[in-house]
């Protein structure tokens, strides 16, 4: 997984203290997935601690993705032996057209 920041450098240093409401939607599903970089993620967990609203509907999320990990199937060992020696095979060959 990768951590990236959520705040564009463009618009400078992000400001102090929790963010906005606008500013958890925006970095919501970041937060949730564990991808954010530390800072901003206490920022957002500040935010959705204080805010009901953002605060709720991340708990939805939650819910939700929680229900759907539940119910996704396992997946077959077959498929994930064959897609194993397939990323092994390019691997070795540093790409998909290398022969």
């Amino acid at each position: 997984m990768t951590v990236r920041r959520w705040w564009p450098r463009r618009w400078g240093r992000p400001p102090p203290g929790p963010a906005t409401c606008a500013e958890a939607q925006r970095a919501l599903q970041a937060y949730l997935d564990g991808a954010l970089l530390a800072a901003d993620g206490d920022r957002i967990r500040g935010h959705l601690e204080q805010c009901r609203r953002c605060g709720m509907e991340a708990a939805v999320y939650r819910e939700l993705k929680a229900a759907l990990a539940r119910r996704a199937p396992a997946p077959d060992p077959a498929t994930v032996r064959r897609l194993e020696r397939f990323g092994e095979a390019l691997a070795r060959r540093g790409s998909i057209g290398s022969a």
